[in-house]
């Protein structure tokens, strides 16, 4: 009997957790604006995650840009800046500035959900 206590003890504690991280657990009371939608589309449309990362997942050609808004070494100008241009890896995909503010905007609501990136529980660099 104490086996089966155990295991329907773990059982419902892994399901009542499991319930809670798939509800609630992971909102952070941020939800995203039709600006910022329309810059998720636009990230989406042009397979930006093939070069990109957001939140570690996505390609390794470009950078990571989950904080990119933030980081004092890069910010806004220098999202904006190859968002116009391009780069020598990176194709100028001749947005509209409508499309470049919108996927700021994206950009910036990502930033701004990067709780874990900006409070220690990045891997340090080598």
């Amino acid at each position: 009997m104490g086996k089966l206590s155990v295991f329907i003890l773990l059982f419902t504690s892994y399901a009542a957790y499991s319930t809670w991280v798939y509800t609630n657990g992971t909102d952070r009371g941020t939800v995203m604006n039709a600006q910022q939608q329309a810059g998720k589309k636009i990230w989406q449309q042009y397979n930006c995650t093939s070069c990109h990362q957001i939140f570690g997942l996505g390609g390794y050609l470009g950078p990571e840009l989950t904080t990119v808004i933030s980081d004092k070494n890069r910010g806004e100008t220098y999202a904006r800046v190859f968002l116009q241009a391009g780069a020598v890896r990176m194709p100028n995909f001749h947005f509209t500035p409508e499309q470049i503010n919108d996927i700021i905007a994206y950009l910036k609501y990502v930033d701004t959900n990067a709780f874990s990136y900006k409070h220690g529980n990045e891997q340090p660099t080598p």
